[in-house]
């Protein structure tokens, strides 16, 4: 796990993923964007009144991100597998969402709509700007469709399930709201589930060892 400080000071936790051997001896490409160290976090801060605040801000975030790439994928994937999996990614995280947004109403009536995060340096929760916001999506560019569309998304796909589940262990280890644990017990177990099956279809599709 690598803690890099933006310009503004607030600390953005990312899990270090290195280009694996097998892409240099291969003709698969990854857009730039997916090269990033990018299944990234940013910290939800201490476990203080807000703590779900500005996790439901960021959960609400990155699942909107899911959401853009799924359905991207809808519109140029030619595989049923990987259409199938983007109607259950939009038809879940648009659920999961919509309760999200329901709770942060209920238990945050008097906060801004814009979203909160932790300022590490300055030791205090503020508004994202723009930047941290579209960091905290992780929607990558796909590109057009072509033979390695469906790597790429998959690639964008996984990094971004663990991004949410960084943060799902983060919420079961910290929140004391029932509710909240068992969507993040939820996201976690799901959304684990649906990384070994992308990373399975790598395997078969293009002969990635996700062992690597």
């Amino acid at each position: 796990m690598v803690r890099m400080m933006t310009p503004l000071g607030f600390t953005v936790c990312m899990a270090t993923i290195s280009t694996p051997t097998w892409v240099a001896a291969t003709e698969h490409t990854v857009p730039t964007t997916l090269h990033r160290k990018d299944a990234h976090t940013m910290t939800l801060g201490p476990a203080d009144p807000y703590f779900d605040l500005r996790f439901l801000d960021a959960m609400i975030l990155h699942h909107q991100g899911a959401l853009v790439m799924a359905e991207v994928a809808l519109a140029k994937s030619r595989r049923a597998e990987v259409i199938t999996l983007s109607q259950e990614i939009i038809a879940a995280q648009m659920k999961e969402i919509e309760q999200m947004q329901q709770w942060r109403q209920d238990w945050y009536p008097q906060q801004p709509d814009q979203p909160m995060m932790w300022h590490a340096a300055m030791n205090h929760m503020m508004p994202m700007g723009s930047e941290e916001q579209q960091m905290m999506r992780m929607d990558s560019d796909l590109g057009t469709w072509d033979p390695e569309f469906d790597y790429r998304y998959l690639t964008a796909m996984i990094r971004h399930h663990e991004g949410a589940v960084i943060m799902a262990r983060e919420v079961r280890k910290h929140s004391r709201r029932p509710e909240l644990k068992t969507l993040a017990q939820a996201i976690e177990r799901d959304q684990t589930q649906e990384i070994t099956m992308m990373q399975a279809w790598l395997q078969q599709w293009y002969g990635q060892d996700k062992s690597e």
